[in-house]
């Protein structure tokens, strides 16, 4: 154990670039150090956590090896609506794993006591409320619910059955999310006046046109079950199935994949409840491929004074064929320097402050003016401002990046299951989940409704 105490200090070490602002790193050592110390414990058989995972797509694959980097759980069961994923469980996880098509079955255990809810987002909402009423605690993929109605059904689930609820957003556990969070709250931007977020994306797989297998067919897939909650109901459509994030009926667009994780951190990072505004547009203009949402989407939404921060504004903006390449983007953006969260990783505060002194010359009036104008001028402002007072403070960046090997969705889980062990609460509740989600379904709302919609963040309902 000291052995590898010590090889992670080293590599935390070498992963955060220090200035004179210091980031308070041995803060963020000891935290991690006891992270560490806490994963290398053993766990007791009574301690054990079994789980399951409810949708076995990208995410529920993902989701589910992040879940078991945590020592002590164990998966038990998995449930998809389509079979070729239920042998690939067993291929990855053993012929021990039960395997369902229906999760009633997987709820009406007593052996489970987590459910991992990754499936199109139009079964997040029934599953999850099921779930917890069956007693399970429940990790539910964001957004958390599919239709802003579905929101406050849920937080009152929650509330009612005291389940452990945990929306998978992970910017919450992320560790550089955190400290940029301490900076942001130590005034290190100084006032904040806007928000710049974005996705960048140039590949078909990252427009959602992901690989169907050959045997897909009304046989071998879930069809009824997959769309029994849909209010239009449709003929079998291999690409509705495996590519359901390209249609409303079961998918919330990019705004519900993406905008979502960028309100996530932004709020995390400014202790914001939401917005009150939100506008947005876009288009289709690339993969017109029989979607139903934009693979373009830019909205501006509006963040009104609050005792947790001033007056600011965010625009998010969503690029599925963008010339830039894969690239994603946040900088929070204050009165006297920028939080750039750009590509993961870490950040980089930019700090920049203006002198006390106005200045004259350059692109101004100045000049304009007769030559003893000018004069008079300069000799009035040497007056009123000291040498010190005219010239700009000079503040160097502040470089923040995590630990080599780090990864939020493994804290993430790791942060959830502690909530189930010892109580304490998780890093994110339903009700900052659907404060992060309902914006974002806003957006779709206001594109396909051309209209500014109106938010009541603190009672989080439509105006």
């Amino acid at each position: 154990m000291a052995t590898n105490r010590r090889k992670f200090l080293k590599q935390f070490g070498t992963s955060v670039i220090l200035t004179s602002a210091s980031l308070t790193s041995l803060a963020a050592k000891e935290e991690h150090e006891q992270r560490i110390l806490q994963a290398e414990k053993r766990v007791s058989p009574n301690d054990k956590i079994r789980i399951a995972t409810i949708g076995m797509g990208i995410m529920g694959f993902n989701d589910t090896r992040a879940a078991l980097s945590v020592p002590g759980v164990e998966l038990v069961a998995c449930c998809d609506l389509y079979k070729g994923r239920l042998e690939r469980v067993k291929e990855v996880y053993g012929n021990n794993i039960f395997t369902t098509t229906n999760y009633h079955d997987i709820l009406n255990r007593k052996d489970i006591d987590a459910v991992i809810v990754a499936t199109s987002d139009n079964w997040h909402t029934p599953i999850s409320i099921e779930a917890m009423h069956k007693g399970k605690a429940v990790y539910s993929e964001k957004p958390m619910v599919h239709h802003i109605s579905e929101g406050l059904k849920e937080i009152k689930a929650q509330q009612d059955t005291k389940a452990v609820f945990q929306v998978g957003s992970q910017r919450v556990s992320s560790i550089a999310f955190k400290k940029a969070q301490e900076l942001y709250q130590a005034g290190a931007i100084g006032k904040i006046n806007a928000v710049e977020a974005s996705f960048s994306r140039q590949s078909a797989l990252g427009a959602w046109e992901y690989t169907i297998p050959l045997d897909a067919s009304p046989q071998t897939v879930g069809w009824d079950q997959f769309q029994a909650n849909s209010k239009v109901k449709h003929g079998y459509d291999s690409n509705r199935f495996f590519r359901w994030r390209n249609y409303r009926e079961y998918g919330t667009g990019v705004a519900g994949d993406l905008f979502v994780h960028l309100l996530t951190g932004i709020h995390f990072i400014t202790g914001s409840k939401g917005p009150d505004k939100i506008f947005s547009i876009g288009g289709l203009t690339y993969w017109k491929d029989g979607r139903n949402v934009p693979d373009v989407m830019s909205a501006v939404i509006s963040y009104p004074e609050s005792p947790e921060h001033p007056a600011f504004q965010a625009t998010l903006r969503v690029n599925f064929v963008s010339g830039e390449g894969e690239r994603s983007s946040t900088k929070i953006i204050g009165s006297e320097g920028v939080i750039d969260m750009s590509d993961g990783g870490g950040f980089t505060i930019h700090k920049s402050k203006m002198p006390v002194a106005p200045g004259y010359g350059g692109w101004d009036s100045f000049e304009t003016y007769p030559v003893a104008m000018q004069k008079a001028i300069v000799e009035d402002y040497n007056k009123k401002y000291s040498a010190a007072d005219q010239q700009a403070p000079r503040l160097d960046d502040v470089t923040y990046r995590e630990p080599e090997g780090y990864n939020d969705s493994n804290e993430h889980f790791a942060n959830f299951f502690d909530s189930m062990r010892t109580g304490k609460p998780v890093v994110e509740d339903a009700v900052f989940g659907f404060r992060a989600a309902a914006p974002c379904l806003a957006c779709n709302d206001s594109y396909f409704e051309n209209k500014i919609i109106k938010w009541d963040p603190v009672n989080m309902k439509l105006v």
